[in-house]
């Protein structure tokens, strides 16, 4: 399992940008709470999973199997 960032550095400055304005929270995401703070609990749930390969919800993260 390998967890990387997009290559695409325009997201990935997007999305840098907006955990920054948001706290360190998901901005793809209304709510902030621990489930949303980045590294978000649904991603965290991905990682876990041994058949899942993908991106995170905002396309930061991308994980290989």
């Amino acid at each position: 399992m390998k967890i990387t960032l997009n290559p695409d550095k325009e997201i990935v400055a997007i999305i840098k940008d907006g955990l920054e304005k948001k706290g360190g929270y998901c901005p793809c995401r209304m709510e902030m709470t621990e489930d949303t703070k980045c590294m978000c609990k649904q991603f965290r749930e991905q990682i876990q999973d041994p058949d899942f390969e993908g991106y995170c919800g905002c396309l930061l993260y991308y994980k290989e199997k």
